[in-house]
């Protein structure tokens, strides 16, 4: 059984196909169309999938997108006759502005809700046209259209959502008809929570989705059982962590999509003296609830301008004058720094972490398990994520590589197939599944299963151990290309090539790392990284200059063997996706100074040898070198997506200031390089 599962217009669409409870790949279509956090429809990563299943379009027996129209959909119309019964959305763009179409033409519309596509009464997703559908206008009268229309409008921009089979066909150049899958709308925090639960190791957990919003909800958590998960509660529009964060990032001059995590960078180079404003702008309530001072925000009441077309989203204006008000002008982009704005990131990061252990607190409190799941946009934040154990009873944790909204392609495949599986079980059908045994069987083996053996808890488990599910080029590809470039190279054994990297990274190189199958989310793993020495504290700035010419207080990343994260850093939990951030141990900080953030942290990435054999095997030769089982690990590009293929690695080694290049078993070197390293 194939399942397809789609993130589509929104930032950073994706897709994931799963067989027979097995994933078979995963990928984001920044990487083939080279446009970061890239909108639209993904056609060319369900291509991709489709090519590493072996099947065609036709095969496939389901297919779902992580989003639900129908989803709490008496709230939005009750918030949209509401908002247009007082005269709402009296600001700039009262109407929608432009068309939609397949694949990738344009998008434009008024975020009524923070929602996406069809949620905001704008266009829909899947190719309607514009005309027929507006955002809640102003004055309460829709330009003449009553609030009767204005619902008509969002009822029907539901149902053309749902259209997934005619868009996906006219992308693949397929008939409709020869489409027999059956298709799903997998509610947006629901498929954040199958991805954090369904491919995780634990059996039973505690599960929480924080991001900005999805289908009408901002955060939601439940508790995951066998092969079901049930939802405890929910916080709902217009309250979300997400927006705070989003809004005062805004404010503080960085206006781009995922900006976030510069702010996460800068809050260790100030202090958290406006503590009391962001403590009022997001108030905690009983039951892990919380609630903003919609005062200080424009998404509810006038609307935010959104674009999400096959380019980057563009998101406007969040925050109101009211953080003026409060905390002085706004910063404009490019503007010099100030305390006043690491003061303000240092604030907003730890009310973050007050409200996300607030909830995380009475989640445990509801479940009273200490496994915990963790998904959503907010479950970047490794600071927070790093904190974890320390402020809450929460003993494991687990956090896919995808979390953000890309990995609800993943949640997609596994809550359909959990429901697909169970429905069979219940009727008695005989499938072949991947079982989580309850004895010693604990690898989860692929068995037929009728029925529920006593034995056995029938979970669905195919475990994530590892974020390795893109693409991937054989030696014979590489070489091609490096050919067609007219570049010289040398070509290394698998143990030579391992051996000579981590002499060039101790030598103090900047080393191109190319490997294997490339990582699904947004961290670079160890396959698709730019590898260089920790124990010199000018590395940031060589790096910064050369290559990624990005702002200076952002730190660089840590990659450590897993069994030495003890000797190195204040916790030792893995954190093999370098989601987690934990202080380094004082006596150490002077060892790896170009990986230790201003506060003595550092967001670390765990390598095991069963995670990723080669890079585990360099790590292990630069050791043996130095007596240092530690190399900074940075994305393997340059302003733009990380690279994917041959050609795209080979292309940034060009233009940057890399010293050599290694790439599957082949070695590149600049001039300089080869004329020293012959030396």
């Amino acid at each position: 059984m194939y399942i397809l599962g789609i993130n589509a217009y929104h930032g950073d669409a994706a897709a994931a196909i799963v067989r027979d409870g097995e994933l078979i790949a995963a990928v984001e279509e920044e990487r083939f169309n080279r446009v970061k956090h890239c909108a639209g429809f993904p056609t060319e990563a369900v291509r991709y999938c489709l090519k590493t299943a072996g099947v065609g379009i036709e095969e496939v027996q389901h297919i779902g997108i992580s989003r639900d129209p129908s989803a709490h959909l008496h709230k939005k119309v009750l918030f949209a006759a509401k908002r247009a019964a007082r005269g709402g959305g009296t600001g700039k763009g009262g109407r929608q502005e432009a068309g939609a179409g397949a694949g990738g033409r344009s998008q434009k519309g008024i975020a009524d809700f923070g929602l996406r596509g069809a949620d905001l009464g704008q266009t829909s997703d899947f190719g309607t046209n514009a005309d027929e559908a507006h955002a809640v206008p102003g004055g309460g009268n829709g330009n003449g259209r009553g609030i009767f229309a204005q619902i008509k409008d969002r009822l029907g921009n539901a149902a053309k959502v749902r259209d997934l089979k005619g868009e996906l066909a006219a992308l693949l150049g397929v008939s409709k008809n020869s489409l027999k899958a059956e298709f799903h709308n997998i509610e947006h925090h629901r498929a954040h929570l199958a991805s954090s639960f369904y491919v995780s190791p634990f059996e039973r957990a505690a599960l929480l989705s924080i991001d900005g919003f999805g289908d009408f909800v901002s955060t939601m958590w439940a508790l995951g059982e066998g092969n079901s998960i049930k939802v405890l509660d929910h916080v709902e529009y217009p309250h979300s962590t997400g927006i705070v964060y989003t809004a005062t990032t805004q404010f503080l001059g960085f206006p781009y999509y995922g900006d976030e995590g510069k702010i996460m960078g800068l809050a260790p180079y100030g202090r958290p003296r406006f503590i009391e404003q962001f403590r009022r702008i997001i108030r905690t309530e009983s039951g892990g609830k919380f609630k903003l001072d919609l005062d200080y925000f424009r998404h509810h009441a006038e609307g935010v301008e959104m674009t999400w077309d096959q380019g980057s989203p563009v998101i406007g204006r969040i925050y109101s004058d009211a953080y003026a008000e409060t905390f002085g002008p706004a910063r404009e982009l490019g503007t010099p720094l100030g305390d006043r704005e690491r003061d303000i990131a240092a604030s907003l990061q730890q009310r973050l972490e007050e409200v996300g252990f607030h909830v995380m607190n009475h989640l445990h409190e509801q479940t009273g398990l200490t496994d915990l799941g963790l998904s959503g946009g907010v479950a970047y934040n490794s600071v927070m994520n790093g904190k974890i154990l320390l402020n809450t009873p929460f003993r494991r944790v687990f956090v896919q590589p995808a979390a953000g909204d890309s990995g609800t392609a993943l949640g997609v495949c596994y809550e359909i197939y959990s429901r697909v599986a169970e429905a069979g079980w219940r009727k008695g059908v005989k499938q072949s599944v991947r079982l989580r045994a309850g004895g010693d069987d604990a690898a989860g083996e692929l068995s037929d299963v009728s029925g529920r053996a006593a034995s056995q808890t029938n979970s669905l488990r195919y475990v994530m151990e590892t974020a390795y599910t893109g693409p991937e080029f054989t030696d014979a590809e590489i070489v091609a290309e490096l050919e067609a470039s007219k570049l010289q190279f040398e070509t290394y054994t698998d143990e030579e090539v391992t051996k000579r990297a981590a002499r060039d990274i101790a030598n103090g190189l900047v080393v191109g790392w190319f490997q294997g199958r490339m990582e699904f989310g947004p961290r670079a793993l160890g396959n698709r990284s730019i590898v260089v020495d920790p124990r010199r504290a000018d590395m940031k700035d060589i790096l910064n200059e050369r290559i990624k010419k990005r702002e200076p207080f952002r730190p660089f990343a840590p990659s450590i063997l897993e069994e030495r994260t003890g000797d190195y850093f204040e916790q030792s939990h893995p954190s093999p996706t370098m989601l987690m951030v934990y202080q380094v141990r004082p006596e150490r900080r002077a060892e790896i100074p170009a990986v230790t953030h201003v506060d003595g942290s550092g967001r670390l990435q765990t390598v095991s040898r069963e995670g990723n054999l080669r890079y585990y095997q360099l790590i292990c030769d630069f050791s043996e070198l130095t007596g240092v089982p530690v190399v900074l690990n940075t994305s393997f590009n340059e302003n733009e997506p990380i690279v994917c293929t041959p050609r795209h690695a080979i292309d940034c080694f060009m233009k940057t200031r890399m010293d050599v290049l290694y790439i599957g078993n082949q070695a590149v070197r600049r001039k300089e390089e080869v004329m020293s390293h012959e030396s």
